[in-house]
């Protein structure tokens, strides 16, 4: 069967918008949650994880001077917006795991061959799983970094790094969950998962800003999709004034404005889900 006909099969009756593929994703994702209550050591180590860089970091960096780190009162409230979209992305990147574990241990060939509305209730409820959890993450982050004095954006711009954390999200995951298909095995998957966190976060603005690299690097940390998700968040916990034409970045090859980053994130989550499609298509049909 072709690429066009499995897409066919996939979207025909009763399809994704159906209510068996509503009920599917629910029961799916409480499957998961269910995991989670039974083995929390992943979600304590989640929160508590980016808590002791935010206090350790915080810390370290405690008596540099004043207007080091730009408009930043503080490293601690300059590291925020970095702890942030670095967790939502180490947690998306493994967002994988639970499928390609679930490929090892045969699970996954019994939903296969399960009667199911859409076999894409098992992708979604995995995008799910990782949302709300990078939710309950960066939920922890800002009650800390609050109470370490850093403040917090008003209430739209709470809004908007909402908005962020989850278009970071669900670019990331889906890339995951493509790699969960496209490997042989979860070594290789948390190989790559392992290989690519930490040369991502120190290219990124995540713990230094643009100026205190040298121009290669800068130009690496400006077109890195977490730099996107940093900068909007720093500017909205730095800015009450804010508005989407406002310049959150001075990238080498121009100024980014917090609509801009918003809208190259948009772009990165539709090259990460197109670029998976067939791959989902193929496994999944």
């Amino acid at each position: 069967m072709t690429d066009s006909g499995v897409q066919t099969d996939l979207l025909t009756t009763p399809g994704i918008v159906s209510g068996e593929f509503l009920q599917e994703t629910v029961a799916l994702t409480r499957r998961l949650f269910i995991q989670l209550k039974r083995r929390p050591t992943t979600l304590i180590a989640g929160i508590i994880q980016p808590l002791m860089w935010l206090v350790l970091f915080g810390a370290l960096f405690k008596n540099v001077p004043e207007g080091l780190f730009g408009t930043s009162q503080s490293y601690g409230q300059f590291l925020s917006a970095g702890v942030i979209v670095f967790t939502a992305f180490s947690g998306a990147l493994n967002a994988g795991l639970p499928v390609m574990f679930d490929r090892e241990f045969g699970f996954l060939n019994r939903l296969l061959v399960a009667p199911l509305a859409s076999r894409f209730s098992i992708v979604m409820a995995s995008a799910i799983f990782i949302t709300t959890l990078s939710l309950i993450q960066t939920l922890a982050i800002m009650a800390l970094s609050f109470l370490m004095g850093a403040g917090l954006p008003n209430a739209l711009g709470l809004a908007i790094v909402a908005l962020i954390v989850l278009l970071l999200v669900l670019g990331v995951t889906a890339l995951s969950l493509g790699l969960s298909f496209a490997l042989p095995g979860h070594i290789e998957l948390i190989a790559v998962i392992f290989v690519t966190n930490l040369p991502l976060l120190f290219a990124s603005t995540a713990l230094v800003p643009l100026a205190f690299m040298p121009t290669w690097l800068q130009v690496v940390a400006s077109l890195n999709p977490l730099s996107f998700a940093i900068e909007p968040i720093r500017y909205l916990y730095l800015h009450n004034d804010w508005s989407f034409t406002s310049v959150v970045m001075e990238a080498p090859w121009g100024s980014v404005s917090l609509g801009g980053s918003l809208l190259l994130l948009f772009g990165f989550d539709a090259i990460a889900l197109l670029s998976i499609q067939k791959l989902l298509y193929r496994r999944l049909g």
